[in-house]
């Protein structure tokens, strides 16, 4: 078959600027094939090669003692200590965006999202324990919006539940700058034994290069250079960039890759993720200073005629690369094809710089391998500050339970039964805090310890102030730890934003990253994985910035958990100081559509203190929730509804009720504890006051009254109404 001409709308089509293009061509001295050109489009693109990020990326904290792998690997890894049989245990977890692929296709888009973080996990030795999930979508009322929430929830449930991983957690939220551009941002964590981690690090001239897993169809090619570009009314024609998953067959590679790895046999290992077999490859020769042999007439594939070109560019699902010892092949074919998955050495690792590509006796690609990531361009973009937002005006009178209706009858603030009901929170039997309200837990088997999970970010926060903004997801996703009574270990961010060459969006990502920054070095928390997703815009408009941060935490003894709900006459105390900040808080947005004011400051040295305090004095406490979006109100709403009792709050003014001021907690305790709380603090200098008590069938802040029950119905059905274009009336 007769290879294209290679012209600037070719160029163009592969998302290459004639800048670089020309820096391709210098570096090799010569037009590149058709394939090459697919291989340095792969490569270079925004989502393989971090080219706008990088250097603010570098900023981040990303170690400490826990950490035994940060950025760099497919997954970070942290020590949990020890295991049943006094083996070193760690977690392994990423976050993930599959946006693009979700907004176009959605079902197979977010379906494949959770496959493709759950091999960034197990690649490295880990047996998945736990995902999560970080929506957001337009608004409710779009066209699009019901079937892209349908489809998307869906496709997370069929592909987590049939591989069978329990779904902990995770955040979905509403806004009509994502109506052109939903994020589907996915998070799983595994546990491996602290010495027996598996890195992509191709080592050795002449290992084999072996394929693993499912066979190579043309589904998804192009896909990571469709994520690293808007959408415009070209959209549809995207589609065929969408993968398509098998959970079942995933679910065969995890047990196998996990056999394979206690033979001894693993060099290396990487999933195929973006760019398929192009990323992978290259990566693990790039990490290990070597080159890559590959003959693609060895490639399994499930469609026929297939081009070098597609092959290199496939994004089929369910496949893994790795470098094998020799003497241990028939050992590791014996494993694949027991589990019945494809096992095809195809390649080998080379001493000379090369990335070559045989095809039927044809070198369809002669590349310098390092140079492939090496030599990909790496910008210094320009930014701008963002600007102060506008002045938060005063707000129209409100009954504070006509507010917390307009709240609670909101399908961003909403109970979420709806989405998380169908997925399988409990399958491992290990789960014990599933959805619902704050971080998920799960026990590490065979343990009395267990590991904390959350995903945490406020996008308008970040909007008005990208500094600050960045620092509240890092301190939110703390909090939620420190309110289950665990040790927050350290973070995994998923950064979302625009288009990077517009500087206010370029703006934003810069100021958040140094927010983030600023957060996980205050509270130890480091960065040990992540991913940035750029040019989510649609007819050049973006949507918030969005740096969702996945946080893991540990739980020593399960003894130590706070787990409880409100009792009858429990006190509610709130610890943390309240000034009733209302700038771009949820309330104002959510009741009279105003997203103005500065995001609420985020003081680090009193996240600390006010989370230390928490977790030193934890067994004063029956339930604990950190204060967010809805400040007190919503939070002790929340906290009450579960337990299924009433609470009164003292005060009624709105500001100090709906105020989302950081640094605080509200829990739940007998009076007798609130006593020896609040000597506790007052010894440390921690603000802690009662705000309230829990008990009766009433919701009462300041007052204004309204029965649980009436309440909660609105609670527990508007989300459902809201998808079914049914929107409630929160007059």
């Amino acid at each position: 078959m007769q290879e294209p001409t290679i012209t600037d709308d070719l160029i163009a089509a592969h998302g290459l600027k004639p800048d670089e293009y020309q820096r391709i061509l210098d570096l090799l001295g010569r037009e590149p094939t058709f394939t090459e050109l697919g291989i340095f489009s792969a490569m270079w693109n925004e989502h393989c090669s971090y080219k706008s990020s990088k250097k603010w990326l570098r900023t981040l904290p990303t170690t400490g003692p826990q950490v035994i792998c940060g950025p760099g690997e497919n997954a970070g890894v942290v020590d949990i200590g020890d295991g049943p049989d006094g083996q070193k245990l760690a977690v392994v977890f990423k976050m993930e965006s599959h946006n693009h692929p979700s907004y176009i296709e959605p079902h197979q888009g977010a379906a494949t999202g959770v496959g493709g973080i759950l091999r960034d996990v197990f690649t490295m030795g880990a047996r998945p324990i736990a995902a999560m999930d970080a929506l957001s979508f337009g608004r409710p009322e779009h066209p699009r919006t019901a079937h892209l929430v349908k489809g998307v929830v869906e496709g997370i449930g069929a592909y987590g539940n049939a591989f069978g991983v329990p779904n902990v957690g995770g955040e979905v939220r509403f806004h009509r700058a994502y109506d052109g551009n939903c994020l589907v941002n996915a998070f799983a964590a595994g546990l491996a034994q602290a010495d027996r981690i598996f890195y992509s690090a191709a080592s050795g001239v002449g290992m084999p290069v072996v394929y693993l897993g499912a066979k190579t169809g043309r589904d998804g090619v192009g896909g990571a250079t469709m994520a690293s570009a808007e959408f415009d009314d070209t959209i549809e024609d995207k589609r065929p960039t969408v993968q398509a998953g098998d959970p079942f067959t995933e679910k065969c590679l995890l047990e196998a890759c996990l056999e394979l790895m206690q033979t001894d046999a693993v060099i290396s290992i990487q999933d195929m993720g973006a760019a398929g077999l192009t990323c992978s490859a290259v990566e693990m020769g790039d990490k290990g200073g070597l080159g890559i042999r590959l003959d693609l007439d060895r490639v399994p594939t499930r469609e026929t005629a297939m081009t070098a070109y597609e092959m290199m560019l496939s994004e089929s699902q369910e496949r893994m690369l790795m470098v094998l010892k020799p003497e241990k092949e028939a050992e590791a074919r014996a494993i694949f094809e027991k589990w019945d998955l494809d096992f095809a050495i195809v390649g080998e690792t080379i001493a000379e710089d090369r990335f070559l590509i045989l095809h039927g006796n044809h070198v369809k690609a002669d590349l310098p391998l390092s140079k492939l990531s090496s030599s990909a361009p790496e910008y210094n973009r320009p930014w701008v500050e963002t600007p102060a937002a506008a002045p938060m005006p005063a707000l129209p009178d409100m009954a504070p339970i006509a507010a917390l209706r307009t709240l609670i009858g909101s399908p961003s603030y909403a109970h979420k039964a709806w989405v998380w009901e169908q997925y399988d929170s409990q399958v491992g039997g290990d789960t014990i805090r599933k959805p619902g309200l704050g971080a998920g837990v799960v026990r590490v088997h065979g343990t009395n310890k267990a590991l904390a999970f959350t995903s945490d970010v406020t996008p308008r926060y970040v909007k008005a102030n990208p500094v600050q903004g960045g620092r509240q997801a890092v301190a939110e996703a703390w909090r939620n730890l420190v309110a289950v009574g665990a040790r927050p270990l350290a973070a995994t961010d998923n950064l979302n934003f625009g288009n990077p060459e517009k500087p206010e969006i370029m703006g934003q990502l810069v100021g958040a990253i140094r927010g983030i920054g600023q957060a996980c070095e205050a509270l130890d928390m480091p960065i040990v994985s992540g991913n940035v997703s750029l040019y989510n815009e649609t007819d050049g408009q973006a949507i918030l910035p969005t740096p969702t941060i996945g946080a893991v935490g540990l739980i020593e003894d399960l003894d130590h958990l706070i787990a409880g709900r409100p009792g009858p006459g429990d006190v509610a105390v709130m610890i943390g100081a309240a000034a009733g900040h209302l700038g771009q808080s949820a309330l104002a947005a959510e009741a009279w559509g105003i997203e103005a004011g500065d995001a609420p400051p985020v003081d680090l040295e009193a996240e600390r203190r006010n989370g230390t305090f928490l977790l030193s004095n934890r067994r004063q406490v029956h339930a604990a929730c950190d204060l967010s979006d809805g400040g007190l109100a919503l939070a002790a709403f929340e906290m009450a509804e579960a337990a299924g009792i009433g609470v009164t709050l003292d005060s009624s003014d709105i500001a100090q009720l709906f105020g989302e001021d950081q640094a605080r907690y509200l829990v739940a305790c007998p009076a007798a504890n609130a006593e020896t709380l609040a000597a506790h603090a007052a010894a440390e200098g921690v603000p802690v006051a009662v705000v309230g008590r829990f008990g009766g069938e009433a919701v009462d802040l300041g007052g204004d009254r309204a029965p649980l029950a009436q309440l909660s119905q609105l609670y527990r059905t508007a989300f459902a109404a809201a998808i079914r274009g049914d929107l409630p009336d929160h007059a």
